[in-house]
């Protein structure tokens, strides 16, 4: 998506070679016309997998997961980050480090939400270690809901991220990808 490269190149903000800011598009403020345009097209891209809902965790992801939800016309469910007073006290969690938040966190997922008979597609804001979506899996898996694949906004392709869900045996999609953020510029991925 050319007009995703222009904002990333006019808006992003690049804290360091391994760090790129987007909250003047993504993660803080949200454009809805180019959020709803994503949606779309991770919508298209899967629509053939039989999708049964959509899964992200809380909370840069939910906007864009939302767009991809409402166009499959499918739930959308997302991983919180902390037990509130009404958590199902049933809970699938993992404990995953979180590559911007520098912390590690759990994701609790409510027993009631996944089942087996579920085909699921993960979407996410960005991908850069890829240990919030790995945890993500492996609540999947003990869900025994199955993985139809992976979708991200925006993969950080020099991280080793996206390449450990290829090689997990996923399909992975990403809007953009950044090859580098070497010298202060933004150098995307021919896709």
């Amino acid at each position: 998506m050319d007009i995703l490269k222009q904002r990333i190149a006019e808006q992003g903000v690049i804290l360091s070679n391994q760090t790129l800011q987007l909250d003047a598009l993504l993660n803080h403020q949200v454009d809805p016309k180019l959020i709803m345009e994503i949606g779309q097209e991770f919508a298209r891209r899967f629509k053939e997998e039989r999708i049964t809902k959509v899964l992200t965790i809380e909370s840069s992801g939910i906007t864009v997961a939302f767009a991809t939800a409402l166009e499959l016309g499918v739930p959308l469910v997302f991983a919180r980050r902390k037990k509130t007073l009404t958590t199902d006290g049933e809970v699938w969690c993992e404990r995953v480090p979180s590559f911007t938040k520098g912390i590690v966190t759990d994701i609790l997922i409510s027993k009631n939400v996944l089942s087996s008979q579920d085909r699921v597609l993960l979407i996410d804001d960005i991908i850069a270690n890829g240990d919030a979506a790995r945890g993500l899996i492996r609540i999947l898996e003990r869900a025994e809901a199955e993985l139809a694949g992976v979708g991200v906004v925006v993969e950080k392709s020099f991280q080793a991220g996206a390449r450990l869900i290829r090689e997990m045996g996923y399909r992975f999609e990403s809007i953009v990808a950044i090859k580098s953020l070497e010298g202060g510029a933004v150098q995307f991925e021919s896709q």
